[in-house]
């Protein structure tokens, strides 16, 4: 849940760079109740590293690797908030104007998942469920 201010650093970069132009997928994030188990099964069967990074709230987000290019991350859901939720991944879009973008997107159909937010130096992120179901998350980097 773009929590760890290091993280958003990370995918920031990875979200701000050419490869990140609008409207490109810059970040995938693997939410999951059980961080250990996820780290072995990528590790042992893909052969990822993961780096901890503290988060805000005093957790850890795994940032997975494969030799020195940051991939993705994982953020382990606790708290009563995600008890009925399964396991899953959400990947980032890189988007112009995150919160135009997200009007429109409501407009046609889709739902936030949760208010808008920003992380300081980092930038403005949107997670909503577009018409099909599907769960993804917007973000707008910060400009230095």
């Amino acid at each position: 849940m773009a929590q760890a201010a290091q993280k958003h650093k990370t995918e920031q970069e990875e979200c701000a760079d050419e490869s990140g132009a609008h409207g490109t997928f810059c970040w995938n994030e693997l939410m999951t109740h059980d961080p250990a188990q996820a780290q072995k099964f990528y590790g042992d069967i893909i052969g990822w590293t993961f780096v901890p990074m503290p988060m805000q709230d005093g957790g850890t987000y795994w940032v997975a690797k494969v030799g020195d290019k940051m991939i993705g991350g994982i953020f382990e859901m606790k708290g009563p908030e995600f008890a009925e939720i399964r396991d899953n991944w959400i990947p980032y879009l890189s988007v112009d104007h995150v919160d135009e973008r997200a009007k429109r997107a409501a407009a046609a159909g889709a739902s936030l998942m949760r208010p808008l937010f920003d992380i300081p130096g980092i930038g403005r992120i949107a997670i909503l469920r577009e018409p099909g179901g599907a769960v993804v998350g917007w973000m707008t980097p910060a400009t230095a």
